[in-house]
């Protein structure tokens, strides 16, 4: 599902999506069974699990791949056996992971750790599949290499992969009466992104009042015991101070997986920083500073948990790419 990113959101959240046929009639989500081939929440998490299992191996020939895959890894085209496949020597304790599926879609991701001699890296993935074979594959690895000698860590990354414990609202079912509807659930982590576009004060989303966020691993939003004071600040919150107007741009916005029993949407965006505002106030006149210098830009898989239509968690996975670097998903059906 895709959205044009050039569209804003006044006085309420974004209605004008632009979405795929999987809609929501009888007959897209018919289209969508015959996708995913008849492939319910298990299938899809076995089949995930093969996938996992064939690259812990470094054997392609070991996961259930359609003949015409398409791969990517921190938004380059590869083959299956590339990248990641080459290097991994192992992966987080199951504590670290974190499975999701859209039985509709025909889409399961994944979040959790991997590590590469010594080397560990937080990982996004999510898998298409159809006729219960891979079609899809679209991972992201946030490696972690050691510190050179002098530097500081981010000021909220306290912990490392080996540490990384999911939020527990992201595993647990939401009661059938309390759901929102899959294009409600895309309409509002479509409002956070346009909330985070040049963020000015307005929410163009609604946020639970103890929203948290994690961003690799570690806590940024949300966690009153946090060390870094901006991190104990709910989502909301943030966003009212107008804290992220230095983000310029929140643009290739997709909407991949709706997993609907868990009320839980996987997007993907690009979140651009073009380092024109260096100073700043924030909504309430206070001066603020941007950190970004040069030209930048994140490559995110972010999960967002919305609990009574309003977001309560959100879970990011995200890198550095070079400066508007165009998704290797954009015109992919």
């Amino acid at each position: 599902m895709k959205v044009n990113p050039a569209v804003s959101i006044v006085g309420g959240l974004l209605l004008a999506l632009t979405l795929s046929p999987r809609g929501g009639s009888a007959a897209a989500a018919e289209s969508s069974a015959r996708q995913g081939g008849n492939c319910a929440r298990a299938c899809l998490e076995g089949i995930a699990q093969k996938y996992l299992s064939a690259v812990l191996l470094r054997d392609p020939s070991r996961a259930p791949l359609a003949e015409h895959v398409k791969f990517s890894e921190n938004n380059v085209s590869l083959l299956p056996g590339d990248g990641l496949w080459g290097t991994i020597t192992g992966k987080g304790a199951p504590s670290t992971e974190l499975l999701f599926a859209d039985p509709e879609a025909g889409q399961v991701g994944f979040f959790g750790v991997v590590d590469e001699h010594g080397v560990p890296g937080y990982i996004g993935v999510r898998l298409k599949i159809e006729d219960r074979k891979i079609a899809e594959i679209e991972t992201l690895v946030n490696r972690i290499p050691p510190l050179p000698p002098g530097a500081s860590p981010s000021p909220f990354a306290t912990q490392g992969p080996k540490e990384l414990q999911h939020f527990p609202a992201m595993t647990q079912a939401v009661p059938a009466g309390e759901r929102v509807s899959r294009p409600r659930l895309i309409d509002i982590a479509n409002g956070y992104f346009s909330t985070l576009q040049q963020n000015d004060g307005q929410l163009f989303a609604p946020f639970d009042e103890q929203c948290s966020r994690m961003e690799n691993g570690n806590v940024s939003a949300g966690d009153p015991n946090a060390s870094y004071p901006a991190a104990k600040i709910p989502c909301g919150e943030q966003f009212k101070k107008g804290a992220y107007r230095f983000d310029s741009a929140v643009r290739d916005r997709d909407f991949m997986l709706v997993d609907e029993e868990r009320q839980l949407v996987l997007t993907r965006s690009f979140l651009d920083h073009n380092a024109v505002l260096t100073d700043f106030k924030l909504a309430d006149g206070t001066p603020a500073v941007s950190g970004f210098k040069t030209p930048s830009t994140l490559c995110m898989l972010e999960l967002f948990k919305i609990r009574s239509g309003r977001i309560f968690r959100v879970e990011v996975v995200y890198i550095n790419v070079p400066y508007h670097m165009p998704s290797v998903w954009k015109n992919v059906e």
